[in-house]
């Protein structure tokens, strides 16, 4: 990895072209956003950060010229299109770029798009990854995504388009569920009633007896957890729940029932479970967990 030039810009030539860091943010809290992250904030001479990202992260770069580029659902929001051509004309301007993203870059950040118009640009870009609210959420309740003998497949989900100035769902088009064990979701507050009732009708992995966890602003001093099942999601039980100011995750899956329920369950068919990993040619070992 190329270490971050530690010159100012005006210390440096003029003609020397500067590099674009896409970082993460984390989930939200600040002490969060790991040591490599942090270091380039200390030395960013500008840095374009997303609505997500708490204000208090931007103490750690007092120095920079701070530029907000967030986007929120349903809210007017710089066009990405926009985005791209800002970062370029920095780096035209200055040695260290910094582009704060909540969570991970990589995870529904829409790095792809930026990547590419940087490169294209002849750009120096890096990518440094940050914790996903998924992660965080998973902590925060400290229940694992995966499980022995439960989960072991997670699917990370969004049900927005990539559509300019807002965030939102083709009514005429289904949701699309994948066939994890664990299904976490992004952005989707507005089709919980739905994702439920479309994972209940599918019948695969989920019933309405499914555990449901719902984590508002996953790692702040806002956070709330709503927990239920599938049933009463599809009900609409959490709709009047939710704040519209706070970004939610909503996570399903065997692997979130209460850890009481788990350890019965377990210990009850654990031999049939077990047995049946350990004949499978990835678990060679038969007691490597999730």
């Amino acid at each position: 990895m190329t270490k971050p030039n530690n010159l100012r810009s005006d210390q440096m030539n003029a003609n020397t072209p500067g590099k674009v860091y896409l970082v993460g943010a984390g989930p939200g809290a600040v002490d969060l956003i790991t040591v490599r992250g942090a270091k380039l904030l200390a030395q960013a001479d500008i840095v374009f950060y997303d609505a997500l990202v708490d204000a208090q992260m931007l103490d750690l770069c007092p120095q920079a010229e701070k530029i907000a580029v967030g986007k929120r659902c349903g809210k007017l929001s710089s066009a990405q299109q926009f985005i791209n051509k800002r970062l370029v004309d920095a780096a035209q301007k200055h040695q260290i770029v910094v582009r704060l993203k909540g969570g991970d870059p990589m995870l529904f950040g829409r790095a792809d798009e930026e990547l590419t118009t940087l490169k294209q640009a002849g750009v120096e870009v890096e990518v440094v990854p940050g914790i996903t609210a998924a992660l965080a959420g998973a902590a925060s309740i400290q229940q694992s995504l995966t499980l022995r003998g439960v989960s072991r497949s997670v699917a990370f989900i969004t049900l927005a388009q990539a559509s300019e100035g807002t965030e939102n769902v083709n009514p005429n088009q289904p949701i699309s569920n994948p066939s994890a064990d664990t299904l976490v979701y992004y952005m989707g507050r507005k089709d919980a009633a739905k994702i439920a009732q479309q994972l209940i009708a599918q019948g695969k992995n989920h019933t309405e007896d499914t555990p449901v966890q719902i984590l508002e602003a996953v790692s702040t001093s806002k956070e709330r957890q709503w927990e239920n099942n599938l049933g009463a999601l599809a009900q609409g039980k959490a709709d009047n729940w939710f704040d519209r100011n706070s970004p939610a995750l909503i996570m399903v899956g065997e692997a979130l029932r209460s850890k009481q329920s788990t350890t019965t369950e377990s210990q009850s068919s654990s031999t049939e479970i077990d047995d049946g990993l350990q004949n499978g040619k990835i678990l060679t070992n038969g007691r490597r967990r999730a």
